[in-house]
């Protein structure tokens, strides 16, 4: 779409010349004689920038300039007069000109100048989006008991400069929490870049990580800046560490303690500055005991742990997502906005969701497009759901006494509770619906070694 130019002057002569211009360059110029007439057309529609003369009768291109910014802030404006003043240029550039030029207007510096603004606005216009989109799309949304005791983690982790691994199922939000970290943290305006590990090849990580010089294998057509060369400075997320081959395992932790690598087929180290935020959602204390993830890397990654919890140990929080995915959904597809019913959200809080937050997000903007009324009702939540499968029949034990598999039972459902929430024994305790000082004496009576954090 061409960009619409606004010129205002009452002059035709200076009106037909600058649209013959814009419109040679490309641009799409729309006319006013009389600063009140150039209000007018902008209350019908908005315009990408505004060129207008500063002497005209009745209302001048000052008070026209003091005007926009009321009524159009961010539009561009370039104010010109044949009778320039250094009083009168002064006046326009704290009223928020972009520019002010003199009549005969040079052509060449006007069109520079106008580039040079519809570049900066739409950059300008391009963070605005950005920032919308973490707003929106990325927020840490519950104030639900894991979610406030995650969001107290995540703010006093962000300001240190420690490496943090991230533990918790799919879809669960672990990169949200690694960018949130990022943009509280003094790194934050500076690189965030992320790579996951298990959608890489075995033979390519290396690579990915470090980069590579011109010919260093088959392929390597063009030298390559590595993630880590393209987060100095920044931020570096490693998502599904635990699948990271074992041959780059020594590699990476060589880097992380030194802070220096070389790019593949060089010899030549380079240095960088990179906070290492790593995830999973594999039991990385099971992969140590099959020698599958080095135990030194382990330590050096996870200075301090933050185990992100699923979405069925906070239903409390479903309301809230589903509004904030639907307002999401319906900005960014121009869909008129709709609201849950109390019946659609207790049949969302009721289903397993293993695939936790991600999971809701697709189902709420599934409903969205199947449902045609104004509220969204439990019948459309149902046509989007996923239809069930055959229930799995659990494996009951056959040997041991009742009391004894009652309490292997209970153990094994505390240490995942605990291990669920970062061994919390508050959360734990609320969420199992127990008294903490009951859940304590169970995790004596049981054998539970209990870390607190409190």
């Amino acid at each position: 779409m061409k960009p619409t130019i606004l010129i205002v002057d009452d002059d035709p002569g200076t009106v037909a010349s600058l649209a013959r211009a814009f419109a040679l360059e490309g641009y799409e110029a729309v006319t006013s004689s009389s600063a009140r007439g150039a209000l007018a057309r902008l209350a019908e529609s908005p315009v990408d920038a505004v060129v207008s003369d500063v002497v005209m009768p009745e209302m001048n291109g000052l008070e026209l300039l003091e005007a926009l910014r009321t009524h159009a802030p961010a539009t561009p404006v370039i104010l010109m007069s044949g009778q320039a003043t250094l009083e009168m240029a002064v006046k326009a550039t704290r009223l928020g000109a972009l520019d002010f030029v003199e009549k005969p207007v040079g052509l060449e510096r006007l069109l520079l100048t106008l580039r040079n603004a519809l570049r900066l606005d739409r950059l300008e216009r391009e963070n605005r989006e950005l920032t919308r989109y973490w707003s929106e799309e990325l927020a840490l949304i519950g104030d639900s008991a894991p979610m406030l005791a995650l969001k107290r983690l995540v703010e006093r982790a962000a300001p240190s400069d420690v490496s943090i691994l991230i533990r918790g199922e799919n879809g669960t939000g672990k990169e949200l929490i690694a960018r949130a970290i990022h943009e509280l943290s003094p790194r934050r305006g500076q690189p965030f870049v992320a790579l996951n590990c298990a959608a890489v090849p075995a033979e390519l990580v290396e690579s990915e990580l470090f980069g590579h010089e011109r010919g260093a294998f088959t392929g390597a057509a063009d030298r390559r800046r590595g993630r880590f060369e393209q987060a100095d400075g920044g931020t570096l997320f490693l998502d599904e560490i635990g699948d990271m081959p074992a041959a780059m395992q020594a590699k990476l932790l060589r880097v992380l303690e030194g802070g220096r690598f070389a790019r593949v087929g060089s010899g030549t180290e380079i240095a960088v500055n990179v906070r290492v935020i790593s995830a999973t959602n594999r039991d990385i204390e099971s992969l140590l005991g099959d020698w599958r993830f080095r135990e030194d890397l382990l330590y050096r990654l996870n200075t301090l742990s933050i185990v992100t919890p699923p979405l069925r140990s906070r239903t409390e929080d479903i309301p809230a997502l589903c509004a904030h995915f639907a307002t999401a959904a319906c900005r960014r597809n121009r869909w008129r906005e709709r609201a849950f019913s109390a019946e659609a959200l207790r049949a969302l809080a009721q289903q397993p969701w293993k695939g936790n937050v991600r999971e809701l997000r697709n189902v709420v903007e599934r409903v969205l497009i199947l449902a045609s009324g104004d509220t969204i009702e439990l019948d459309d939540v149902r046509s989007a759901l996923p239809a069930p499968g055959p229930r799995p029949t659990p494996a009951v034990p056959t040997e041991g006494s009742l009391h004894n598999l009652v309490e292997d039972f209970e153990r094994a459902v505390i240490r995942e509770r605990l291990r669920q929430l970062g061994g919390h024994m508050t959360n734990a305790a609320r969420s199992l619906d127990l008294e903490r000082s009951h859940l304590y004496k169970k995790c004596k009576q049981l054998g539970v070694d209990v870390r607190e954090n409190d």
